[in-house]
């Protein structure tokens, strides 16, 4: 019950008909925190695209300036001669052959997984499996390319990739509670002003609909998006 009193005095402290400031939300996000561990901050932000229109099925990327605050496993599938290059950067596992049959068998333990685009024949066949969880490799989010070092660098450095759900929802972490607010805020205004960037020419009417943040376990808290800078 102790618990469950906390929770609720925490959840009061977020008023569910009020639009907060983009900084007063990320200040608000940890302040009703409720778990133990660093949670993950997120990002819902409503658009007004039809996802079902391939013009408006956004995906894309987009560099936190202050990462996510978890370290991505990244693998890199690609032929010998860039096996090297990829240790180098950083990559957590590198190859191609025995990946391709571990992850038919059902193998997922990573993040991101970058191609080289003269793979892209073997690792097509993995679709069924990796593409219901979103590691496909895919040209858009630039996980296909002959520049590993660059795209792993990118990655560990806090690029990460977003696309539009059914709903025309954006989800994406832009941080962890342990984030001062500041870098929370940050962050996210780098991940809004992306998608106004991306825009759709066949998006009518409102574009940015409603932005929420939240944190794993928070109420989510609405932010104006009229206190983001640059949209």
């Amino acid at each position: 019950m102790k618990l469950t009193k906390k929770r609720k005095a925490l959840v009061g402290k977020v008023d569910a008909n009020k639009m907060y400031a983009l900084t007063e939300a990320a200040a608000l996000v940890k302040e009703v925190n409720t778990t133990k561990f660093d949670a993950s901050v997120d990002l819902h932000v409503r658009l007004g695209v039809d996802p079902r229109k391939p013009d408006q099925a956004l995906r894309g990327t987009v560099s936190l300036p202050h990462g996510t605050g978890k370290v991505k496993r990244v693998l890199v599938l690609c032929p010998p001669d860039k096996e090297e290059e990829a240790k180098q950067a950083g990559a957590d596992y590198y190859g191609l052959g025995e990946y391709v049959d571990k992850i038919l068998a059902g193998w997922t333990d990573i993040d991101v997984i970058i191609a080289t685009p003269n793979v892209m024949a073997q690792v097509g066949k993995l679709g069924r499996v990796l593409g219901p969880r979103g590691l496909m490799p895919n040209p858009k989010t630039g996980t296909i390319t002959p520049n590993i070092a660059d795209a792993v660098a990118e990655v560990k450095q806090g690029k990460i990739s977003f696309k539009v759900d059914k709903f025309g929802i954006i989800h994406a972490s832009v941080g962890r509670v342990s984030f001062s607010p500041e870098k929370i805020a940050e962050n996210a205004q780098e991940l809004v002003q992306t998608l106004a960037k991306m825009k759709p020419t066949a998006a009518k009417g409102t574009y940015i609909k409603s932005i929420f943040m939240a944190s794993t376990m928070s109420p989510g808290i609405a932010v104006e998006p009229k206190s983001i800078k640059g949209i």
